[in-house]
């Protein structure tokens, strides 16, 4: 691994920015609502200690999309309140993504350099894919991989903890709860 990287952490949440607005929503709100107050309690933490939170999340297909279009839809949704509580401040970064992994044609991998960054703490939706499918690029960028598994919000929970356990095995990922993750 880069000697560069290998000190800094980054809290990264994923898609928690959302209208709720899809096919599987119904079977993923209460995993979300659940989940909701831990990946709060990472952003205070993270927020204390001036960790670097990055926010990526979906664009919705709309191409013009930047975080101001995309928070305004969310919480003019009928789930604001899931929205609210895991608003961006004013020192959040913001990356739009098109596909599952937080990598995949993003600027992701660069800020990170940038940030001299070699261990990422990865929250928010869907365990079983957005999550899984990002902790395996992070991992094959030799990056360090938490994985608090109380704010990590699923559709099916039986592919969420089949997903946690192929993190920690194939990945190295390190499994915690949001109290114990390292930030």
């Amino acid at each position: 691994m880069d000697e560069a990287r290998t000190g800094n952490t980054a809290l990264i949440v994923i898609d928690m920015i959302s209208t709720y607005d899809h096919e599987d929503a119904e079977q993923l709100l209460p995993a979300a609502r659940k989940a909701l107050p831990a990946v709060a309690r990472l952003l205070e933490r993270a927020r204390e200690r001036d960790v670097p939170v990055i926010y990526v999340n979906d664009n919705f297909g709309e191409w013009r999309s930047h975080l101001g279009e995309i928070m305004e839809t969310a919480l003019a949704g009928p789930h604001a309140d899931l929205v609210e509580p895991v608003r961006p401040d004013d020192t959040s970064l913001f990356v739009v993504k098109a596909r599952h992994s937080i990598f995949y044609e993003t600027p992701l991998s660069h800020l990170l350099n940038q940030l001299g960054v070699g261990h990422v703490v990865l929250c928010g939706q869907l365990t079983e894919q957005c999550v899984l499918y990002s902790a395996l690029d992070a991992h094959i960028r030799q990056l360090e991989v938490t994985i608090p598994e109380d704010a990590v919000a699923h559709i099916h929970a039986d592919l969420a903890d089949a997903a946690l356990r192929m993190m920690e095995r194939n990945m190295g990922a390190r499994i915690a709860s949001a109290e114990t993750a390292r930030l």
